[in-house]
């Protein structure tokens, strides 16, 4: 027998992108502020696996057609070769370059290699937290 979760359903649409947004928010302020790839990732797998409680695990990944996997590699890739390029510059293991901008809407930002060591992070802590939480949900 299927329940009715409408309420629950709909809410979890709607929570679901404000916990995404401010997983970003926390991911982008993590260089001057708490936060960062790895805080930023534990909030949207929460998000996802809020609307894994809500609907279902396939349902879940019908929507967002992820290979978890995939995605931790990719993130261990880009944090492991964002700390070791300044190696073939003849500077240490993970020193960081950053530098001034003037973008577009935002005005003068400061940039820096940082990032994306954080979001190499941020990909190895969401693909390894859903593969988790999909092979509990598998499991029998």
């Amino acid at each position: 027998m299927k329940t009715n979760d409408v309420i629950l359903q709909f809410t979890a649409k709607i929570v679901f992108f404000i916990i995404f947004f401010f997983s970003i928010h926390i991911f982008m302020a993590g260089h001057y502020t708490p936060g960062g790839g790895f805080v930023g990732g534990l909030l949207t797998s929460s998000a996802i696996v809020l609307l894994v409680l809500a609907f279902d695990l396939n349902t879940v990944r019908t929507v967002l057609p992820f290979n978890y996997t995939y995605l931790t590699a990719t993130g261990l890739l880009l944090a492991l070769a964002t700390a070791a390029f300044p190696m073939f510059k003849g500077k240490p293991f993970f020193t960081h370059y950053f530098d001034y901008f003037d973008l577009p809407l935002i005005g003068k930002q400061s940039l820096h290699t940082a990032m994306l060591f954080d979001g190499g992070v941020y990909l190895v802590v969401v693909g390894v937290t859903m593969t988790i939480i999909q092979t509990i949900g598998e499991d029998e």
